[in-house]
């Protein structure tokens, strides 16, 4: 498979994972859905590599039901204000995955129709699924207290 967003391909244990230029994956998710027909997304989750940088890494696994084959592709970001583009208007199932995605590792995923915490109280402070997140988190008041 060719694009000009794929930096690299992996085979590994009989799975495939692209390395791709976060700044084009918006246009590689729509060459994968319409000519490769990875019409499925999975989920879409992240990595943080803390403290190496680029720190993140955004992962999204495809599932093509036509041709029966898995595909992973993951875009390295930075931790310095760490945002990608939304997948939601290739997969209208990416919105739920990268408001977790957002909610738990703070990555905004730019034009998000509702970029909102979906797991966390609204005034969560953190992320915590951040290596440097506190294991006991930050003190959080309850409002019925």
């Amino acid at each position: 498979m060719t694009h000009p967003a794929i930096l690299e391909t992996v085979d590994a244990l009989g799975e495939t994972t692209l390395i791709a230029d976060p700044a084009r994956i918006l246009d590689l998710c729509r060459y994968l859905r319409n000519s490769e027909k990875y019409i499925r997304l999975s989920t879409i989750t992240a990595v943080d590599w803390h403290p190496a940088e680029p720190r993140f890494e955004v992962v999204y696994h495809l599932h093509s039901i036509e041709t029966h084959k898995r595909l992973r592709v993951k875009c390295r970001i930075t931790g310095t204000n760490p945002e990608i583009d939304s997948v939601t208007g290739v997969w209208r199932a990416a919105n739920w995955y990268e408001r977790e995605t957002f909610d738990m590792f703070g990555i905004t995923f730019r034009n998000h129709p509702n970029l909102q915490r979906i797991l966390m109280p609204t005034d969560w402070e953190g992320h915590p699924l951040r290596k440097d997140y506190p294991v006991h988190g930050y003190k959080y008041s309850y409002s019925n207290e």
